[in-house]
Parts: C-alpha cells; structure tokens; sequence
C-alpha cells in the first residue's frame, strides 16, 4: 500500500484533506510547535490506512478526523494504540471526543491520551487554548514500552447521562462530571498524535450506550 506523504502546515489554523489513498474523508490539523526546548522532528507527517487501522508517523502534532464521524448521546468510543516507536521523552497520544469547528478558529473538543512514561492525560481544547482536565497522572493500567520499545493501549471513553468514565485497558483510571469543560460530549470523534511519535491505531469505533 502506498503511503501518503503530507506537508506539516505553516499554521495551526491551517486542515489538510487527505488524498484518495489516505482513510477516506479524513483530515488533520497541525499543531506545530512554538518551544524551542521542545522542537518538532524533521519530514512529513505521514497518515494512511494500514490494515484494519490507521498508521500515523508523527515529526509534527496532529489531530486527525473525519467529519461524517460524530456520537451523540451516551456512548462508548473505544481504539486500542499501539505505540510503534517512543519519543526521546513522553509525548501523548490517544481519543478525541465531542469535538466541534475543528477546522476553524474556534475550534472545540476533548481529549484522552496515554504516554510512555504510564500517564494519561485529559484535556479541553477551545481556540489555540488548552486547558488540562486531569493533568497527567501515573496509573498502573497504563502499559509502557517493552524491551521492543513497543506498547499498547486499549483507551476507551464512556459517555453517561451524568458522568465521563476514562478507561485504560478495561481499567477506570479517572471519571468526571458532564458539567464545566466536560459538559459538551456531542460531535466529532477522531484521533490526536503527539510530535516525534510513531502509531498505530485499531478498532476505532462508538456504540451507543
């Protein structure tokens, strides 16, 4: 399978469709970073369909989604992540939920992600504004790389009438109300890659609770 090589973008503003070789009707936003501490990795980004997944080769940040991908209601949005290759130091990884104008200014969702160092984190993102959720938490449940240098996750995000569940490998690890940043979980769903990662994603998929 041919692989499809993209640009990282001048701005994070800036949503790139993907080609016809690429998951069909996807999309990424860059984030590109502004720490000169913390640089992104030189090349492309690289995104594509690989087996009953998705393989994302990260030098920049993204966010990856499809617009015809939106859960309502009280659902389960589950991916099981297979961190291919660590970072030179711990970058996340993992869900993204009730995501609104991600193409725009304005932009809008949560997220629920996991790093080799067996944190996860939760986070809102309004605008080039993030603000943490959860800031990250180590936990048990959160499998680090193995001697191969390789892991996997099953990360799982349980919409309630009342309540957020945030599960790691069939593990609650944190639960929060549907009030204040956690109050809108209506919208798109999709992926978010931190830079210098290299992943592998499975079984991305929503049921109605």
């Amino acid at each position: 399978m041919r692989r499809v090589i993209l640009s990282a973008l001048a701005t994070t503003l800036a949503v790139t469709a993907l080609s016809a070789q690429a998951p069909a009707g996807w999309k990424m936003r860059v984030d590109k970073s502004m720490s000169a501490s913390d640089p992104d990795g030189s090349g492309a980004i690289k995104f594509e369909s690989m087996g009953k997944g998705f393989h994302a080769t990260n030098p920049q940040a993204a966010t990856y989604f499809n617009p015809a991908n939106t859960a309502t209601g009280n659902y389960s949005l589950k991916g099981s992540f297979t961190l291919v290759k660590p970072s030179s130091h711990s970058n996340y990884y993992g869900l993204v939920f009730g995501g609104a104008d991600i193409e725009g200014a304005a932009q809008n969702y949560l997220y629920f992600v996991v790093a080799q160092d067996g944190t996860f984190l939760i986070k809102h993102r309004a605008g080039d504004a993030t603000h943490d959720v959860q800031a990250k938490t180590p936990h048990a449940a959160v499998a680090k790389p193995d001697a191969s240098g390789k892991s996997v996750n099953n990360l799982e995000v349980r919409v309630q009438a009342d309540k957020i569940d945030y599960v790691v490998n069939g593990q609650t690890v944190h639960s929060t109300p549907k009030s204040g940043m956690t109050a809108k979980t209506d919208g798109l769903y999709g992926l978010r890659v931190n830079h210098q990662l290299e992943v592998h994603v499975d079984g991305l998929s929503v049921t109605k609770l």
